[in-house]
C-alpha cells in the first residue's frame, strides 16, 4: 500500500510540475483600462491573444487556459481589486495543484524607470499592496514574480499616478513592452525562473527599445 500510495504521489508531483498559473495584478472594471495599476491585466490580454485563447468568467477570477510544448497555462485575471488579489490566487493554487514555483505573478512597479521589468523568484511587497495581499494568503513571499516599471511622478499622488491613464508616449509602447514579457513568460515556463532571471535580468531589451 505504501508503494502504491508513493507511485500515485510522485505521479501527481509530475503533473503538477506541468502546470503553470500566471496571475496579472489590476483592477476590475472599465474605468480602470488602459491605467497603469492595470498593466498585469494588459500583459495577460496579450499572451492570451498569442495563445489564441479567450477568458471565460468563473468564480474569483477571468480565467483563460491553454498548452505551450506540452504544458498547461493558466491564466488569471483576479476579479476583484489590486489589494485583494491574494484570495483569487491561493484559490486557483488550490483548486489546480500548482505548487508555488510554478506560479507567476505579474505587477506594477513605481520604483522602476518605464518599461524596466525586473523578475524575481522571491522577495518583500516592495509596498505593492496586490503582492502584500497574496503574500499574506500564501503564508509566504517564496513565489516568482515579474515587476514592470511605471517610473514614477512627484507631482501626483500616488493613488492618482497608478490610477491614472498612459501618456499618448506610454500608449505606444505598451504593445512593445507586452511582447517582451510574453517572451519572458514562455522562458519561464520552458526553462524555469533561475534561467530566466540570468538571461533577461541582464538586459533591458524594452528599456533600449523605448
Amino acid at each position: 500500500m505504501y508503494f502504491f500510495d508513493k507511485i500515485v504521489s510522485l505521479l501527481t508531483t509530475k503533473s503538477d510540475m506541468n502546470k503553470f498559473l500566471i496571475l496579472g495584478i489590476g483592477n476590475i472594471g472599465d474605468e480602470y483600462n488602459n491605467t497603469r495599476h492595470n498593466i498585469g491585466f494588459e500583459v495577460l490580454d496579450s499572451i492570451s491573444s498569442e495563445l489564441n485563447v479567450k477568458f471565460e468568467s468563473v468564480k474569483l477570477a477571468l480565467r483563460a487556459e491553454a498548452k505551450f510544448k506540452g504544458k498547461k497555462i493558466i491564466l488569471i485575471k483576479p476579479n476583484n481589486y489590486v489589494n485583494n488579489s491574494g484570495k483569487t490566487l491561493l484559490y486557483w493554487k488550490k483548486k489546480e495543484k500548482i505548487s508555488d514555483n510554478n506560479i507567476l505573478v505579474i505587477c506594477d512597479d513605481l520604483n522602476l524607470f518605464f518599461g524596466n521589468i525586473k523578475i524575481k523568484s522571491n522577495g518583500n511587497s516592495g509596498g505593492h499592496n496586490g503582492l502584500k495581499d497574496i503574500e499574506e494568503f500564501l503564508g509566504t513571499s517564496n513565489y516568482p514574480r515579474i515587476r514592470i516599471g511605471i517610473s514614477n511622478n512627484n507631482k501626483l499622488s500616488m493613488t492618482d499616478y497608478v490610477l491614472g491613464k498612459w501618456s499618448e508616449k506610454e500608449q505606444l509602447m505598451i504593445p512593445k513592452i507586452s511582447k517582451r514579457l510574453n517572451e519572458i513568460i514562455f522562458s519561464f515556463i520552458q526553462s524555469g525562473i533561475e534561467k530566466t532571471m540570468n538571461f533577461y535580468n541582464k538586459k533591458n531589451f524594452v528599456n533600449e527599445d523605448l
